[in-house]
């Protein structure tokens, strides 16, 4: 039971670590190729020392082969924070979060194709009570105009290649080491974001202050902090219970949007909150259970 409530509280910080990025992102005027580049290399440096002692201490057999699992997520996440920094630019941070958050509703069908991993009946409830807080929030939330329709349609790519990242989590999960997946993987991603980042802007130039602190803070606390969380649960959770426990990154996106800019929720956000809690409640116990 106590080691149970550990691997929940560790996948409620990863969700509230995840939460802070889009608020940083939205904060930064740098190229949004470079940011996802710096964003996903620094964590590489803080994530070594524990990569270099996780690979010391492995017994079993890690070469290519293994290091191939962590290639293709990371060109998936890669894609998707190129992809998220550009539409969280054209796109208000609260829309883009509704967006990007609609992962539970695609998250079925990249289980089964990779991993023909089925939702049962009470995964499904908890789905349907977390979606539903989505519709009454996005109503009056999404301007279709001209101008935003690209940003929103950047968002919704970025997420399915994050449903798509997460599921191939979930694949690979138990396969290896923490580390020995997550530091291969985010290598593979910044050096993937670095070289598109080539073709558009010389990343040899000189940086504000402000962005090379945004670099870190994306670094240590959504990358390093929130993926790596999200991916340790994915280990111990089925996979549309973190999807859906991912969602609870809109109720603290808006509890840091109103401490850090004073944006006042709407009155529909607290139904949503309610019903977004209720089915992570739901699934989280299911979940667990039938994992």
């Amino acid at each position: 039971m106590q080691r149970r409530w550990v691997q929940i509280v560790f996948l409620i910080i990863g969700v509230l670590c995840s939460s802070t990025a889009v608020i940083m992102i939205k904060a930064s005027d740098e190229n949004p190729y470079l940011l996802a580049a710096y964003r996903l290399l620094i964590a590489t440096v803080f994530i070594l020392p524990l990569y270099l002692r996780e690979k010391q201490n492995y017994r079993q057999p890690y070469g290519a082969k293994q290091v191939r699992l962590s290639l293709l997520p990371g060109l998936l996440l890669g894609v998707h924070f190129i992809t998220w920094n550009m539409g969280v630019a054209l796109t208000p941070v609260a829309n883009a979060s509704l967006i990007v958050n609609t992962t539970p509703a695609v998250m079925p069908f990249f289980l089964w194709v990779l991993f023909r991993e089925r939702i049962n009946r009470m995964e499904i409830l908890g789905t349907f009570l977390a979606l539903s807080g989505l519709v009454i929030l996005g109503f009056g939330r999404i301007d279709l105009s001209i101008s935003d329709l690209r940003g929103y349609l950047l968002c919704f790519v970025s997420m399915l290649f994050l449903a798509a990242y997460l599921a191939l989590g979930r694949k690979n999960s138990g396969r290896l080491p923490l580390w020995l997946y997550m530091w291969p993987l985010y290598l593979t991603a910044g050096l993937f974001c670095l070289g598109s980042a080539l073709i558009f802007v010389n990343p040899i130039k000189t940086y504000s202050l402000t962005n090379v602190l945004l670099f870190l803070g994306l670094a240590i606390i959504p990358t390093f902090g929130g993926h790596s969380l999200l991916n340790y649960s994915l280990k111990n959770f089925r996979g549309q219970v973190v999807s859906v426990v991912n969602l609870g990154q809109i109720i603290f996106s808006a509890g840091l949007g109103f401490l850090i800019f004073g944006e006042i929720p709407t009155p529909q956000f607290y139904l949503t909150a309610i019903l977004i809690l209720s089915g992570v409640m739901i699934i989280l116990y299911h979940g667990y259970r039938q994992r």
